[in-house]
């Protein structure tokens, strides 16, 4: 009787955990996670100890590891990662996938102990106004040393590619960031808000400077618009930037704060008038993939990471990073009801192949099997 085949054993750190969701790693590690497992590979997640109050050794078949962490609003997630590599690099794990180019400087422990590793480095974190100065400085070194000490390099898109390849002269492999995409999304949780069906323009996302949320209002305040303007997220600590954009008195402004009922979520996207998407760092985005997914008329901040994910344009209206911009394509896309159906008919059909959350999970898997030496 031959003997059976040893499992590959994957461990995934660098997000808050598993089933944890929150942000969009914590969703890609959820999506693949739980795929991986249905394809018989045995997945560890490194959970942040202190996000979960019961701690289950096993959920959905997938292993968790609560590790601590320094708690700080600098040093939480970058020390998490630390205690978990050295958790891992001590485990019986084949494979390791890092998420966040913060965690560059780690992958020297993996290399020291030989473990196989993969990072996903996602967006141009040195860029973002909350890094400035020696938090710049450090994620773009910490970037440059994760091309370095890793054996694989992940972006999740073509343009961040070629970012990696300019500053770095490191190539990546692109996998893209899944979609769940849905047809159909009832009214009626929207009824809440007191919100109609194409009454409102929408934005989804954290309350911090790179997402550009007080361009669009000044912009949108700036129109003759008679919809409202929904404001779908906040930050997790006490911001003066946020606390400044939420202090704006004017009727057409609505603030829900955070959303975490997926269904109320999907029913905010699905019957929006135009779903607006500021964010300006950064590759494949989930709330843009959302927005497609949910079939919204998009108005997205003229990026090159914008346009690759809308086709230059085919599913989607740009804007400048300019106040008066978006006051004109507020009223542009009123005055063109027509146009605005267009793009929510064809919003689906952006969802093209690439984020597929299957056919990303095997482009994962591909990659793990080879850094596992396994045919």
């Amino acid at each position: 009787m031959e003997p059976t085949e040893k499992k590959m054993k994957v461990a995934i750190m660098g997000a808050k955990g598993y089933p944890y969701v929150y942000g969009g790693y914590d969703t890609m590690i959820k999506e693949l996670g739980e795929r991986l497992v249905k394809r018989g590979v045995q997945v560890r997640v490194y959970n942040h100890r202190a996000l979960f109050a019961e701690r289950p050794r096993f959920v959905n078949g997938i292993e968790c590891i609560y590790m601590p962490a320094i708690e700080s609003k600098s040093f939480t997630q970058l020390s998490h990662t630390f205690f978990s590599m050295v958790h891992a690099c001590f485990s019986d794990v084949d494979v390791i996938l890092v998420v966040n180019s913060g965690n560059g400087p780690f992958g020297l422990i993996s290399s020291l102990f030989r473990k196989p590793t993969a990072i996903n480095v996602d967006g141009l974190e040195w860029l973002r106004p909350k890094w400035k100065g020696l938090g710049g400085k450090y994620f773009f070194w910490a970037s440059k040393l994760a091309t370095k000490f890793y054996d694989q390099l992940i972006n999740d898109s073509d343009e961040m590619r070629r970012v990696y390849l300019e500053l770095f002269n490191a190539d990546s492999k692109v996998i893209a960031y899944g979609a769940n995409p849905r047809e159909s999304v009832e009214e009626e949780p929207i009824a809440k808000w007191n919100l109609n069906s194409k009454g409102y323009f929408l934005i989804v996302g954290r309350l911090i400077p790179d997402n550009n949320a007080d361009l669009i209002v000044e912009g949108f305040l700036k129109s003759n618009s008679k919809r409202t303007l929904v404001i779908v997220g906040d930050v997790p600590y006490q911001d003066e930037w946020a606390n400044r954009l939420k202090n704006i008195s004017d009727e057409r402004l609505f603030f829900t704060g955070y959303v975490r009922d997926p269904n109320e979520l999907a029913a905010l996207y699905s019957h929006c008038y135009a779903y607006f998407h500021g964010h300006e760092f950064g590759g494949t985005n989930p709330a843009m993939l959302k927005a497609l997914g949910y079939g919204c008329a998009i108005l997205a901040l003229d990026t090159p990471f914008n346009q690759e994910m809308l086709q230059n344009g085919k599913h989607g209206w740009y804007f400048k990073k300019d106040p008066d911009s978006v006051k004109c394509i507020v009223e542009n896309c009123e005055a063109d009801e027509n146009a605005m159906l267009a793009l929510r008919d064809s919003a689906r059909s952006g969802l093209t192949q690439k984020y597929n959350w299957d056919h990303v999970t095997d482009q994962y898997l591909e990659v793990f099997k080879r850094l596992a030496k396994r045919s």
